[in-house]
């Protein structure tokens, strides 16, 4: 992901409730998000064409990848949440050969737990978690990569 990319992206406002997925919804994420440093190799921009349509962070963890991932608002809702994040999990299977993908979401987020049920993940936990100024309740899910 260039300088460019994370800084569009930092810029995405999600309509209602998504607005918890706003980067500037939460310091400690947007400053990793516009840090190169802190970004490091970890975040990679998604593109149709030339235009940027979404974003992934894969992090190992030990045998594991940790996945991050968000559509551009306009696009999501409208039923291309599973066809990009099977491409993501392709990607990282490419790139990082883990054994296992992890991920955490939101638990009011009930059409991305669908799309990650749908694409074999099963639910783990769940958990409290604080970010964007207060207590949330997160779905630890995983499956075999």
């Amino acid at each position: 992901m260039t300088q460019e990319e994370a800084e569009a992206i930092a810029e995405w406002r999600y309509p209602g409730p998504y607005s918890f997925y706003d980067w500037t919804a939460d310091p400690d994420d947007l400053r990793e998000l516009l840090d190169p440093e802190l970004r490091g190799e970890a975040y990679w921009a998604v593109k149709d064409e030339d235009e940027l349509v979404g974003h992934f962070s894969l992090k190992p963890k030990g045998d594991d990848l940790e996945i991050g991932l968000g559509l551009r608002p306009d696009l999501t809702g409208r039923g291309l949440g599973a066809e990009f994040l099977a491409a993501g999990l392709d990607f990282a299977r490419e790139h990082f050969a883990p054994e296992r993908f992890i991920l955490a979401v939101a638990t009011f987020n009930e059409r991305a737990i669908k799309v990650y049920e749908r694409a074999g993940f099963r639910r783990d936990r769940v958990y409290m978690h604080s970010t964007a100024g207060a207590e949330w309740e997160f779905l630890a899910m995983s499956r075999p990569a």
